[in-house]
Parts: C-alpha cells; structure tokens; sequence
C-alpha cells in the first residue's frame, strides 16, 4: 500500500513538472522556436486545406508501394532541396480544460511510475534520488525529441530546458521529501 508521504511526493512532483510544462509553453516562451509565425499563413492553410486530409505528412516522400529502387531514386533526387513536416487539422480545436486535465492525468503517472522505482532503492541519498530522477528525464529527452531532431534536423535545446529544470526541480523535491 502506498504510504502518504509517497502521495504527497507523486502530487507535488506531478504540480512541479505541469508548472514548469505551462511556464516553459507560455509565459517563458521556451519553445517559441516551434511555434514560428509566417505572415503567409492564411495562404499555407487554404492552400493545404485544398490538398491535405487531416494527418501528418513528410514531404517529399513516396507511395505506398514504391519499389527500393524508385525510393533510392527519390531520395537522391530531394538531395539538398526543401522539405516540410506537416501536421494538417481541417479545424482549430481546443478544450483547454480536457487538455489540462490530461496533462496533469499524464503527470500523476509518471510520478507514480517514478516514486515506485526510486522506492525500490534500498536506504537512498538526496543524490541516488535526484541524480537518478534527472536521468529519467534524460532518457525521455535522449530516446524522443532529440533522437527525432537527428533524423529531421530539428532544434531541441527548449526540451534540453525543460529536461533539466523540471526533472533537476522534481528530483530536488524528491530528494529532500522522500528522505524526511
């Protein structure tokens, strides 16, 4: 059975990363670098509302079905010419009250996958627990958004930021809580 100081752990490290997840997409603007404007965008959609389903789309790519050989050629021929990734939506939608709520179900989770583990610790130190809640989030950071900017040339150091201020905070507040 869960102890209440390990609630009160996953509870407060689940506010600590949704804080700091809300500061870094809004006020702060950490990841401004994703949400760029075009004074085109008007154009960009309609054209794309023309030509797209909804989805997410890599261009330039091939059918289903092209042979090795046709995508060999393909890929040579893109060679140092534009390409996009698109993720196409037919309508603007936001429930920012079930997105919230998600988010911070989302949070609950992985504090509660994270106490669980650092529970299994035998007699741990601030340091076994923060260094060990940081790597957590650079496992997240290595095996997500940076390994996606090797293969699509995309600029993570907002995630580097958001890996180490919200894991070195919840790993701090874990250190200190989970010991007393």
């Amino acid at each position: 059975m869960m102890k209440s100081k390990q609630v009160i752990g996953i509870v407060v490290g689940a506010l600590i990363i949704f804080i700091w997840q809300f500061l870094s997409w809004t006020a702060l603007n950490v990841h401004g670098n994703e949400t760029q404007y075009t004074a085109n965008q008007d154009k960009v959609l309609e054209f794309l509302g023309q030509n797209l389903e909804e989805g997410n789309y890599f261009l330039p790519t091939y059918a289903p079905g092209t042979s090795q050989e046709e995508i060999a050629k393909m890929s040579e021929a893109a060679m140092g010419k534009p390409w996009a990734q698109i993720k196409y939506r037919k309508a603007f939608s936001m429930n920012i009250g079930m997105n919230l709520f998600r988010c911070m179900a989302v949070d609950l989770f992985v504090m509660f996958l994270l106490v669980w583990i650092l529970m299994k610790f035998a007699n741990p130190s601030f340091m076994d627990i923060f260094l060990s809640t940081l790597f957590v989030g650079i496992i997240g950071y290595g095996t997500l958004p940076y390994t996606d900017s090797i293969w699509f040339d995309g600029n993570t150091i907002s995630y580097l930021i958001d890996c180490f201020v919200q894991w070195g905070l919840v790993g701090a507040w874990l250190g200190w809580w989970l010991r007393r």
